[in-house]
């Protein structure tokens, strides 16, 4: 129960359901995350910054009304980047952005009028998680990503190498005390 409430607290949006396990490292931690029903858009890039905000442009809209309802849904936290890298650096990358349908919407959600958003129904997974501060960026997600794999390679953990996730939880004006993650998935997970 406090752990719930704290994670609505934490970011002061609602947040999907999950618990925690004991890690083997103190750098990351382990969620499992219940199943649950998100809006989601999938876009090519090179470039992650640039192909997360646009994809957070596109699902905004969908919050705001755009939506067969009309309705406004409120925000919620984190916004989740699914990345699957392309065959090489100069290649595009496959990036599913989406946002957590808030619990009042979970089991009739508003369908998007943009055809290129989904609503998808994630089931159960179970996430490596590595939590770091400051502004975010393409460069900082690669150096988070790789110690999160470090980590997880000394503990001896399996996980699946691809794909993996970038997330954030807070507006761009907020200032200080800023979260991001970057999770990968347990091994056994899609």
């Amino acid at each position: 129960m406090l752990k719930a409430l704290g994670q609505v607290l934490f970011t002061g949006l609602q947040v999907p359901k999950y618990t925690t396990a004991e890690s083997k490292g103190k750098d990351y931690e382990i969620r499992t995350y219940e199943a649950a029903t998100w809006v989601s858009v999938t876009l090519k890039g090179t470039q992650g910054d640039a192909v997360m905000k646009e994809g957070f442009g596109k699902l905004f809209k969908y919050i705001q009304g755009e939506n067969d309802k009309k309705v406004k849904v409120e925000m919620t936290a984190p916004v989740t980047g699914r990345v699957e890298a392309g065959a090489d650096p100069a290649s595009e990358s496959s990036f599913t952005v989406s946002f957590f349908i808030p619990q009042e919407h979970q089991a009739d959600p508003p369908k998007p009028n943009n055809p290129d958003l989904v609503i998808e129904n994630r089931p159960e997974i179970t996430v490596f998680v590595r939590t770091y501060g400051g502004f975010t960026n393409d460069q900082m997600v690669r150096a988070e990503h790789l110690k999160l794999v470090e980590s997880l390679r000394r503990d001896g953990v399996q996980f699946c190498e691809e794909p993996f996730y970038r997330v954030g939880y807070d507006p761009p004006f907020k200032l200080t005390n800023r979260r991001n993650e970057v999770w990968l998935l347990q091994s056994g997970r899609a």
